[in-house]
């Protein structure tokens, strides 16, 4: 095993980029302002079982269901741009669970961090870097997740309702943009 530290740190920036935890920082702040438990441990290890399973298996799921990357890609993107309405209108479209565990699934574990984004970010990576570099790259984006989902408190107090609510607004914007990025690059 040839361990590339600088394909690790490209990698990893790459992963950071596409995963973007505190763009999500909003929809997770809100989701527990609608006292939806997010649990950090359990979101971060569901989103790395996600991402090791597509790294090593993706494609060959999504042929085996009669689907392709661009598909996924697209269906993840409407998933994305729902949630930015919800930020930048302020309203909820998608239901509440009872359960409320689900939150650190959906949408927190898929499809904020390993969204249809990150995951075709990582079919693609395979073909150009060692595996055992991408799964380096992996968990130390997840350590990072991790570290952020369990300060969200802290981080929600520094902020204030008020910088809560400009972040929520601005990231929802930004998060629109990237949901029509991935369905205009996939259609």
């Amino acid at each position: 095993m040839n361990i590339n530290f600088n394909e690790i740190i490209t990698i990893a920036f790459t992963l950071f980029a596409v995963i973007d935890i505190f763009g999500g920082l909003p929809v997770i702040i809100s989701l527990k302002q609608k006292n939806i438990q997010i649990e950090p441990t359990k979101a971060t290890t569901v989103a790395g079982i996600l991402m090791l399973l597509f790294l090593f298996a993706g494609e060959r799921m999504l042929n085996f269901i009669g689907l392709d990357i661009a598909s996924f890609a697209i269906a993840g993107s409407i998933v994305i741009f729902i949630i930015a309405i919800e930020m930048i209108l302020g309203i909820n479209l998608f239901k509440e669970d009872p359960n409320n565990n689900a939150g650190s699934i959906v949408p927190i574990a898929f499809p904020i961090l390993a969204g249809s984004g990150t995951l075709t970010t990582l079919m693609s990576m395979k073909s150009m870097y060692k595996d055992y570099n991408i799964v380096i790259a992996i968990v130390l984006n997840l350590l990072l997740v991790w570290i952020v989902l369990y300060f969200t408190d802290w981080i929600e107090a520094k902020l204030g309702k008020s910088g809560l609510l400009v972040i929520r607004k601005f990231f929802g914007v930004l998060l629109l943009a990237i949901s029509v990025k991935i369905f205009k690059t996939n259609f």
